[in-house]
């Protein structure tokens, strides 16, 4: 298994074998190394193929021919035509062993790097523990909601989804239910967000630049009629970035116009701190693991100084401000910065700028004890994995949501004098190949 959620198998070499199905050169397939979703470790599988290239190919899945004693039956009816889950066909255990698995591997292949440390493994609730979920939206002819069916962008109608929150589920329905009655045509995308509790839910509608904010205003009230527990809709006139709802805010390197019904904000609350996360803002997306993840990453940690970079609304930021006297929390986007603002406490600073600015202008000239960095899906990149390693600190926490960034980065660090401390899995993404991990750096 890799990451992306395929399996990694072969074609058959044995000329009496079956040439495997495939609508360009089926004979020069023989032997060659296939990527197929939906498979397991060790079952023999027929596929056809779609895309062959000089040392691969990537096929789907017709059948299992031999399957493994792990396949489990996909309790979601979309499953295997929605590309947001991936392992829903294998017990939980099995897919954090996949996913271990995949960490190690990824991280000797790219960083060089033997985990002589164990790596530790934390997981979750595998159901319903979604708080903030993405769907797209068509208009026309009927009026549907949901995601990309697999390896494509046309959309599957969804009514549930089994990751998602109870509430946020609701949501989905009262938002189907309105959206039956006639909805302006430039909605793109919805996005709920529950709060800790799943007692209130915020929702994000991205409507393309060509269409109206104010338009909106009565479809928000009759979704807010059919649920009274969400709190407020905040309407953009941004279509959201990216197609990976893992991804930080859709809303992250711009601030468009936008109009509210209700509130715009929640109030989240983790491990006893009450954070002010407004709508367009990027906070964790597991309401079951967000404490384990803040604990993993503060807890213990003590000093003088510390340096909170992609600080996002401040999830670290205000625990470390308990163990730290002095704590700086940087950030660039712009909704998620303002947030930043409200909710440091006193004897923290935040700054509004990109991490690797404020690495590279010199206003990290102070010698932090600990540096925590949790970039989104890109990484840290060279540029700043080189700048981390010329300052003097002695510990970096680093926060990953994609292993081969982390891994890429990690080389450089390491090259820099840093050992890794300890190693953490946080499964923040169950029944998908999305990952969070947590590695301690010292030197």
């Amino acid at each position: 298994m890799i990451y992306g959620g395929d399996g990694l198998g072969r074609l058959p070499e044995d000329k009496n074998t079956a040439a495997p199905k495939s609508k360009a050169s089926p004979q020069n397939a023989r032997g060659k190394a296939v990527f197929v979703p939906f498979v397991l470790e060790s079952e023999r599988v027929e596929v056809e193929l779609k895309e062959q290239h000089a040392g691969f190919a990537r096929a789907t899945l017709q059948s299992v021919i031999a399957p493994s004693p792990q396949r489990v039956p996909p309790p979601c009816p979309y499953f295997g035509r929605c590309g947001g889950c991936q392992y829903q066909h294998t017990g939980y255990e099995h897919q954090l062993e996949i996913k271990s698995g995949i960490l190690r591997e990824t991280s000797l292949r790219t960083a060089k790097l033997t985990l002589e440390v164990p790596l530790q493994v934390h997981a979750g609730e595998p159901w319903q523990y979604r708080n903030r979920t993405r769907m797209k939206v068509r208009t026309t002819p009927a009026f549907a909601l949901g995601y990309f069916r697999y390896g494509s962008h046309e959309l599957l109608p969804v009514e549930e989804c089994p990751i998602s929150s109870p509430l946020i589920n609701r949501a989905v329905s009262a938002v189907w239910e309105v959206g039956n009655t006639g909805v302006d045509p430039s909605l793109r995308e919805v996005q709920f967000f529950a709060n800790h509790d799943d007692t209130e839910v915020l929702l994000e509608l991205y409507i393309d630049r060509n269409g109206e904010p104010e338009n909106f205003r009565k479809f928000a009230m009759n979704v807010m009629v059919a649920l009274p527990k969400i709190a407020g809709i905040v309407i953009f006139q941004s279509v959201a970035g990216g197609e990976n709802e893992n991804d930080r805010s859709p809303l992250s390197t711009s601030r468009g116009p936008s109009v509210a019904v209700g509130r715009d904000f929640l109030r989240y609350n983790v491990g006893g701190e009450e954070y002010h996360v407004s709508g367009g803002s990027f906070f964790q997306t597991n309401r079951f693991l967000a404490e384990t993840l803040v604990n993993l990453v503060v807890g213990g940690r003590k000093g003088a100084t510390a340096l909170d970079l992609y600080a996002g609304t401040g999830l670290f930021t205000m625990p470390l401000s308990r163990n730290f006297e002095r704590v700086t929390a940087v950030e660039s986007a712009p909704y998620s910065f303002a947030d930043l603002a409200k909710n440091a406490p006193r004897g923290s600073k935040a700054v509004q700028a990109t991490t690797e600015d404020f690495l590279t202008l010199k206003r990290s000239a102070t010698n932090f004890d600990l540096v925590v960095v949790d970039p989104p899906r890109a990484g840290l990149g060279e540029k700043v994995s080189r700048a981390l390693g010329r300052m003097n600190t002695p510990r970096v926490t680093y926060v990953s949501c994609d292993p081969a960034t982390l891994s890429r980065d990690l080389r450089i660090l390491l090259e820099s004098g840093f050992r890794v401390e300890s190693a953490h899995l946080v499964d923040l993404f169950p029944q998908t190949f999305h990952m969070e991990s947590v590695f301690h750096l010292v030197r």
